[in-house]
């Protein structure tokens, strides 16, 4: 069983992910969010690393770049390409500071929390698992 207290990213807590699956959806219905997809490189990476491996960077990135109270750069800070991740942070709105305020009701101005931070993981990494299954 993890430690409930540690840092470190896990499955065992977090959202539920039917919650996590409807949050997507309505994300999703937003033309910029809905155009964005894994492809070529970012497809290639995420489906070679595997999921383990994507979560230890999207929880790594997000822990870097969203969970200061004010991240450099904020709102630029989030690459188009170059990562899944990337790509996954702006499909699921969890891209910079305002984007979680105003999709996802995470306050600006404070440092993340580790229930948040493991909630921005987890929406980042279902969203990569669904467009991995997707043909």
């Amino acid at each position: 069983m993890p430690d409930p207290t540690s840092d470190q990213p896990c499955q065992a807590r977090g959202p539920q992910p039917d919650a996590v699956d409807r949050r997507l959806d309505a994300v999703a219905r937003h033309p910029f969010r809905a155009r964005f997809h894994l492809r070529g490189r970012d497809r290639v990476t995420a489906g070679l690393n595997g999921p383990s491996t994507i979560r230890w960077h999207a929880h790594d990135l997000v822990a870097k770049r969203l969970a200061p109270a004010a991240p450099y750069k904020d709102g630029k800070q989030t690459p188009y390409r170059g990562h899944p991740v990337f790509v996954a942070q702006h499909a699921t709105a969890t891209c910079c500071r305002t984007c979680l305020e105003r999709w996802h009701g995470i306050p600006k101005g404070r440092e993340l929390s580790r229930r948040e931070r493991a909630y921005v993981v987890e929406v980042i990494c279902r969203w990569i698992e669904r467009e991995l299954s997707a043909p």
